[in-house]
């Protein structure tokens, strides 16, 4: 089984869109994992059914015990995060403020303050329209450990394709470069960056290859909507291969891409015929090509 992980610096490059294609065209012989679980929107273009959920636990958060409360105000004094307030003559816990420090309840000399682990997000394992499976999350409102979260929706995604004896792992990372994408990257053999044709989406390639390069990850680069702006195409491509970096794909813009978002469908269902998809399933073979 070989994890295939797709991220680019920035968001509205393509990402999940292309994620989904590859996957379509694979069918039942890839599981499906989605890391971007602040965001998550795959599961609209794979159909994906919510069969199986389970809570997330990670954090703490602090309870105020109202009996045995005296109101001496002391946790709103040393309460950093301005997460504790009376309301109706009673000090409470606003849960979303709250960081989990324990701070509070370490002042508070009636122990009237206990911290509970609170459910930070929710798992899913779907049936989707492939044939295959997709594991993906939802990470709570205000919550945080989001990276806590994508490392779990990959490990069950991995032991579920174990299970399954699926080929391949076809992973959609998190955008940007925090936590969830460090964990995003976490056991990946190859690294499909996306990118798009102008000067942010260079800069924030320039910066995610870096963190790619820091985990001594293989990666190749696919630049979408090269049209935009030929000069700027030039330039990605010329860092790229100051890199070292294959660039295995230029995919034209195209609302084609739009139409088929619109319907909740992947590229590949909507317009197979395209040459937009022959380039598209010619990436795909080359992504293979490069994982093995």
């Amino acid at each position: 089984m070989r994890e295939i992980v797709v991220i680019s610096g920035k968001g509205g490059t393509g990402k999940t869109s292309l994620s989904a294609a590859f996957a379509y065209l694979e069918g039942e012989n890839a599981l499906v994992c989605d890391c971007d679980v602040d965001a998550a929107n795959m599961h609209l273009l794979l159909d994906a059914n919510f069969k199986n959920q389970r809570d997330f636990y990670s954090g703490e958060v602090a309870l105020i015990d109202e009996e045995l409360c005296t109101n001496c105000g002391k946790c709103a004094e040393v309460c950093r995060f301005d997460a504790i307030s009376v309301i109706d003559g009673q000090h409470y816990v606003d849960p979303i403020s709250c960081e989990g420090c324990h701070y509070c309840s370490k002042v508070c000399k009636k122990d009237a303050i206990d911290m509970k682990t609170q459910k930070a997000g929710d798992i899913y394992t779907s049936d989707i329209k492939n044939g295959s499976k997709m594991v993906h999350a939802k990470l709570g409102f205000g919550a945080e450990n989001s990276g806590k979260l994508v490392a779990k929706v990959k490990q069950d995604a991995k032991l579920l394709a174990l299970a399954k004896n699926r080929a391949y792992v076809i992973t959609d990372g998190s955008p940007g470069i925090g936590c969830p994408v460090i964990s995003s990257l976490s056991g990946a053999n190859l690294v499909v960056l996306v990118t798009e044709a102008t000067v942010s989406g260079l800069h924030d390639l320039e910066r995610v290859l870096k963190l790619v390069k820091n985990f001594n990850l293989k990666a190749v680069c696919i630049i979408n909507k090269y049209d935009l702006n030929l000069n700027m195409t030039k330039d990605i491509e010329e860092f790229l291969k100051d890199e070292d970096i294959e660039v295995i794909g230029k995919l034209p813009y195209d609302e084609t891409f739009t139409k088929a978002l619109s319907k909740a469908q992947t590229i590949i269902e909507y317009d197979e015929q395209s040459e937009l998809v022959n380039l598209i399933k010619e990436n795909w073979k080359k992504v293979k090509e490069n994982v093995k």
